[in-house]
């Protein structure tokens, strides 16, 4: 008893004074190419079992660091001990030399050099791509609109294709586009739509658990590196954010087959390698609804959605994740690589 209350006096006086962060991102990795503020980092490996190459792509508004939040809770280790060859891409903060940034910058430059590159450095003929929430929307728009682009298989997690079926604080034409000194929507507002999306009696329901958990180390540090990376969140590039508010503010143009990227239409048929779509059933922030489409627009033969028991991270982050979501992903990823 006496043991208990001194983790849970300890735990709290460290929680409160911010004393001990957790450290995030731990797996070692080389940076093997930049392009402008964009970085492209390979995760190190003694076991690289399968081809092609393993390809992480993050969205344009959090920090990519959640793929490898500690030893033990890590996408990147998961894959890497997998067997998986695992590279990420680190948009980086834009600043005002990137605020002009549109959707055709990173579907038709960066991710295309990103995948060139990865190509290049491993001498492999293609990768498999994995977008991560708004990464996975970029990914689908790039796989489309390139169809030269060398990209064996597509695995895209939380991927809101119809966004006008998701949370209203969400919807493009909803979010406030202000602008800050170096011309891009500030972090401030995309943190403060994603907090309106948690009811009062959840986010009280969070600090009750922890209190009552206060004693349990594990716990405490989970929760300290889930909310330092949920509160991290940066700018979002100024002209993408408009390019979306005049696309999606009166339809859906990539379901009416309208959608215009580099001066053409992108058809979303034009996927025809294997394809799987993760979906949380748990998910706020993009619920299925939002995913649920992309099975009939893609036009791989070859497609399998999973539907998890998951949130938005949870899709693969923590214990759950780690029986539940992560074993069918890896899964099918290895059954459509080489060895």
């Amino acid at each position: 008893m006496l043991e208990t209350t001194g983790r849970r006096l300890r735990n709290s006086a460290r929680y409160l004074l911010g004393v001990g962060e957790p450290e995030l991102g731990q797996s070692p990795r080389q940076l093997v190419g930049t392009r402008d503020k964009v970085k492209l980092w390979r995760y190190e490996s003694d076991d690289r079992r399968y081809a092609p190459p393993l390809l992480l792509v993050m969205s344009l508004v959090t920090r990519p660091v959640v793929f490898d939040l500690q030893p033990g809770n890590s996408l990147v280790e998961r894959f890497c001990q997998a067997g998986f060859d695992v590279w990420m891409i680190d948009w980086d903060e834009p600043g005002p030399a990137d605020s002009e940034n549109t959707l055709e910058t990173y579907c038709d430059d960066y991710l295309p050099w990103a995948v060139r590159t990865v190509v290049d450095e491993t001498c492999d003929e293609s990768v498999t791509m994995f977008g991560y929430c708004f990464g996975g929307f970029l990914s689908v728009l790039s796989v489309a609109a390139n169809p030269d682009m060398p990209v064996e298989n597509l695995v895209v997690l939380a991927t809101p294709i119809a966004p006008e079926r998701g949370p209203a604080q969400l919807r493009p034409g909803r979010i406030s586009l202000r602008f800050d000194e170096t011309g891009n929507v500030p972090a401030e507002a995309m943190r403060t739509a994603f907090i309106s999306l948690e009811p009062v009696e959840a986010e009280v329901t969070k600090r009750v658990n922890l209190w009552q958990r206060m004693d349990d180390d594990q716990y405490v540090t989970a929760h300290r590196v889930m909310t330092n990376w949920g509160d991290d969140h940066i700018r979002f590039p100024g002209a993408t954010a408009r390019q979306l508010e005049r696309a999606f503010t009166d339809g859906n143009p990539i379901i009416d087959g309208s959608f215009r990227l580099g001066g053409r239409t992108v058809d979303l048929g034009a996927i025809t390698i294997p394809f799987l779509s993760v979906i949380g059933e748990k998910d706020h922030i993009a619920p299925p609804e939002t995913s649920e489409p992309l099975m009939d627009l893609v036009g791989s033969a070859d497609k399998t959605e999973l539907r998890v028991p998951a949130g938005h991270v949870g899709l693969f982050v923590g214990r759950a994740s780690a029986k539940q979501c992560l074993p069918p992903m890896i899964e099918w990823m290895a059954e459509r690589s080489r060895s």
